[in-house]
């Protein structure tokens, strides 16, 4: 049996951006900066890394470790640019903070830089405990608001006198579109909780929405999702003109990804975006032709307000 309770903390790592949690007061060095006297920048502002700046543009990254091993090599006083790190793992402000997390997990990293998208630009860096604090800091938020909006919460179906109503609403997705990653959930989970659908339930669809849109800016040249709302259940439809799957049972298998190694650069590509679609369903329906594209079809049911069947 599949577990389909989605945490609030599990909602707002989609939610919200990098930009929303991440440090700006950056310690920085340039690459001039000599590894004599990176010791004391690490030691004073008890860090473990830096970046390495040039006219405002990130070039590298020195780290704790970099320094250790300058001295275990025992060679001659030397810039910071002959001893760092020079392909750099980085994420964009705009960015869902799920893309942060999934990188500081994947390459293992204490910290990740920030750029301005566009022009490159270091606006600063975050690290595991920025995302965390970032979250109890929300949550907290999200607490008092929801207490002071309590007693507003209203169902809209209980106001339409009729034999059977829906709601419609399609999302246009561009493929390759990364500045606008997450928007389609966001909209999506934000009209949800207008109309009065329980928190639990609209995390799920918002969550399901999000890997989904995923799938379309990363691998195909776009598509559309197309949400339709009923009293008893919620029905998400993902179409596009994509490349298609070749091996869906595979393909539903966690961890089984045919990413290309720059979507994996992104904190993308782990082959967990259909199984957590699949997580938040009640049912999931998935076709796919090579050449000509693929169909998803995701059915959750309102139920009990604790999002249960």
């Amino acid at each position: 049996m599949i577990e389909r309770e989605i945490t609030k903390i599990q909602e707002l790592v989609y939610e919200l951006r990098v930009g929303d949690v991440m440090k700006r007061g950056v310690i920085k060095v340039i690459p001039s900066t000599q590894m004599s006297d990176l010791r004391a920048v690490l030691r004073d502002n008890r860090i473990s890394g830096t970046p390495v700046v040039e006219e405002g543009r990130l070039v590298g990254i020195i780290s704790l470790e970099d320094f250790i091993r300058w001295l275990y090599d025992g060679g001659p006083d030397c810039a910071v640019v002959d001893r760092m790190t020079r392909k750099v793992i980085s994420v964009f402000e705009d960015e869902p903070l799920i893309q942060a997390f999934n990188n500081l997990e994947r390459f293992g990293f204490g910290r990740l830089p920030v750029l301005a998208r566009g022009i490159g630009k270091l606006t600063g860096v975050i690290t595991k405990g920025d995302i965390i604090g970032g979250l109890l800091k929300k949550l907290d938020i999200g607490y008092r608001q929801a207490e002071i909006h309590s007693t507003r919460s209203s169902h809209i179906f209980e106001d339409i006198v009729a034999d059977k109503s829906a709601l419609i609403f399609e999302y246009q997705v561009s493929g390759g579109d990364f500045s606008r990653a997450g928007n389609s959930a966001g909209g999506l989970k934000t009209t949800l909780l207008r109309l009065g659908i329980s928190p639990q339930i609209t995390r799920r669809a918002a969550i399901a929405t999000y890997e989904a849109e995923m799938n379309l800016i990363f691998f195909t040249n776009g598509g559309k999702i197309k949400t339709k709302i009923e009293p008893e259940i919620i029905q998400i439809e993902v179409e596009d003109d994509g490349p298609g799957i070749p091996d869906i049972d595979q393909a539903l298998k966690p961890g089984f990804s045919t990413a290309p190694e720059w979507v994996r650069e992104l904190g993308f590509g782990a082959g967990m975006g259909l199984h957590n679609i699949q997580k938040c369903s009640d049912r999931m329906n998935l076709s796919s032709t090579v050449g000509k594209g693929t169909r998803l079809k995701v059915e959750i049911l309102v139920g009990n307000e604790d999002g249960s069947e």
